[in-house]
């Protein structure tokens, strides 16, 4: 649970609601700047109890790079699935796989299921209740170990490094 550190726990939320409140009344008068404000400081306040602990990123540079591998990746599972749906004579393997996760944080278990899901031709379709494995169904699959092999390596790796050091 997050404890409030100052009367702003998180100004970037709080200044996110100000203007979403200010877009929302399109005024810009000098009231409406006073209960935006004053809402986007009490809000914050009175609901910091609910949120989760905010993850600590131990390298930003990784993250980075992960960002840019899963955009490449979503680019060229677009011309893959482009493909697969041009050629209807060419017979796709749709396939359940059951993926067993390394990870045992619930942020990065999100962030690596929300992933997958991002990827044209894949989908995240059930988290285990003991959280230990995740199941995947894959459009075209023409072996398990190496779907499971390339999740973990461009996937799962690089989450663990970028949260859970």
């Amino acid at each position: 649970m997050i404890t409030p550190r100052s009367w702003l726990p998180t100004p970037v939320l709080s200044i996110l609601l100000l203007v979403v409140w200010l877009l929302l009344v399109r005024s810009y008068a000098f009231g409406q700047f006073v209960l935006g404000g004053s809402l986007a400081i009490l809000i914050p306040l009175l609901t910091y109890r609910f949120w989760d602990a905010r993850p600590r990123i131990a390298k930003p540079f990784a993250l980075l790079r992960f960002l840019l591998r899963v955009l490449g990746d979503i680019v060229v599972a677009n011309f893959e699935v482009a493909y697969l749906i041009a050629n209807p004579w060419r017979k796709m393997k749709p396939h359940f796989v059951e993926y067993p996760l390394m990870l045992e944080d619930r942020f990065t278990i999100t962030l690596l299921a929300s992933t997958i899901s991002l990827t044209p031709g894949t989908v995240s379709a059930n988290l285990r209740l003991d959280g230990k494995s995740l199941l995947i169904h894959a459009l075209d699959v023409d072996d398990e170990e190496a779907l499971i092999c390339q999740i973990r390596e461009r996937y799962e790796r690089p989450l663990k490094e970028i949260y859970e050091c």
